[in-house]
């Protein structure tokens, strides 16, 4: 009972707040897998061809059906920054989704702690995207940050998450994600990290061994590390920096600057429009 009094706060909360953004994106519900808990996720959604993503976009129509994007959070849940993301990658030209793993199950953040809660819940969402009329499910990507990073390398790693599920992402982006969790991988679609070489909460060695250690049958990892930055380098509200969790986390424009350049330009190769006679000998 007082889960769903949670859920119902958590509902009504987030509809004041994306009210106030109404003109940017969408508050979404849908179903989790059957087994899992809680059975509905809620999520921020944002197509290139309505509100906000329209205007900051090109203004073209584009095709029937977009590529896709599933935005993963950080350990402090869904934020003003989060839906900022996910509003430029419908600029962009792609369908996003920012997927709330915490509210519904109740939680007010997971800093201190390790959970496959998040990589499973970006199944639903990749779930959810493809059964969407203006999507193309043959184009659907995953992109985290700090949790939402090592939960979007769980997500592809085929040991992990990705064994228990048919779909498959097309493309992966980490931003400082805490690379140890998959010390040995073999992931099923290209993976983008970035991270600082001054981040003191995910370190960036962590990264290299991860990448020095993957199989030979694992999809390509490309690692950029950007010097003297520090974790949460892309979040413009950590400017002057502080401590948090007793970890340092400031914003860095440069690296900010060229890592968004660098996601852009992996989301554009990764999940480009193949031909039709392409795509069905896939």
């Amino acid at each position: 009972m007082r889960l769903a009094f949670r859920i119902s706060l958590l509902a009504i909360g987030l509809a004041s707040w994306f009210a106030a953004a109404a003109s940017a994106g969408a508050l979404v519900e849908f179903a989790n897998f059957s087994e899992r808990d809680p059975a509905t996720l809620f999520g921020y959604l944002a197509r290139p061809d309505q509100g906000l993503s329209a205007l900051l976009g090109s203004g073209a129509h584009g095709p029937e059906q977009y590529p896709a994007v599933v935005v993963l959070h950080g350990c402090s849940g869904l934020s003003s920054h989060t839906t900022e993301i996910v509003d430029r990658l419908g600029s962009w030209g792609y369908v996003a989704l920012a997927v709330d793993s915490l509210g519904a199950r109740g939680l007010a953040n997971r800093c201190t702690s390790l959970s496959l809660d998040q990589a499973f819940d970006a199944y639903a969402a990749l779930r959810y995207l493809a059964q969407q009329e203006f999507v193309d499910p043959t184009r659907i990507a995953v992109l985290g940050q700090s949790m939402g990073g090592y939960s979007t390398l769980y997500a592809v790693d085929r040991d992990m998450v990705a064994q228990y599920f048919a779909e498959r992402f097309h493309a992966a982006v980490a931003y400082y994600p805490a690379c140890g969790v998959v010390p040995l991988p073999t992931f099923t679609a290209p993976v983008l990290i970035l991270i600082g070489e001054a981040d003191d909460w995910t370190p960036a060695d962590r990264c290299r061994e991860m990448v020095a250690h993957a199989r030979p049958d694992s999809t390509p990892i490309t690692l950029h590390v950007y010097p003297n930055a520090k974790h949460a380098f892309d979040v413009a509200v950590l400017k002057p920096g502080r401590r948090v969790f007793g970890h340092s986390v400031e914003y860095n424009e440069l690296a900010a600057q060229d890592a968004e350049e660098k996601t852009r330009a992996f989301l554009a190769a990764h999940l480009a429009e193949i031909s039709p006679a392409t795509r069905n000998t896939r």
